[in-house]
């Protein structure tokens, strides 16, 4: 089982998106996290809107902030825009997805960027299976 852990600036879209399709991806072989390195009080409005699309539930959600314990926690660490602001840690594998922020961006922006990313989590996933196949 992987750990993984999504980060971008605020918490609120990119990292919200990509926790919530790894996790129904993963159906529980893997774990996933995520943190912003400047979070603000609610999930945008657009993201909950598009992912109730696909089922899910985003709106409960609060953003959190990324702390060293996040980093440690995770195998994988995904960034999306935080930039020189996530931490390093040794030993982790780091991903950078560039993906455009969806705040305040239409519909049809907000909804490619998650078929976007759901490509991108539904790689990753695959890749995490091969290399820890369940018992």
């Amino acid at each position: 089982m992987a750990n993984v852990l999504f980060v971008c600036l605020h918490n609120a879209g990119r990292s919200q998106i990509s926790q919530a399709l790894f996790e129904r991806a993963a159906g529980g072989r893997h774990t996933a996290r995520s943190a912003g390195t400047t979070p603000i009080d609610r999930v945008h409005p657009q993201v909950v809107d598009a992912m109730h699309e696909l089922g899910i539930r985003l709106d409960g959600r609060v953003p959190q902030r990324l702390t060293d314990e996040h980093a440690e926690w995770a195998d994988v660490v995904v960034t999306m825009g935080c930039g020189d602001a996530c931490p390093y840690i040794p030993g982790r594998r780091y991903l950078d997805w560039d993906l455009r922020d969806p705040s305040g961006e239409p519909p049809e922006t907000v909804r490619a960027i998650r078929d976007e990313i759901a490509r991108r989590v539904g790689a990753l996933v695959a890749e995490l299976d091969r290399a820890d196949p369940p018992p």
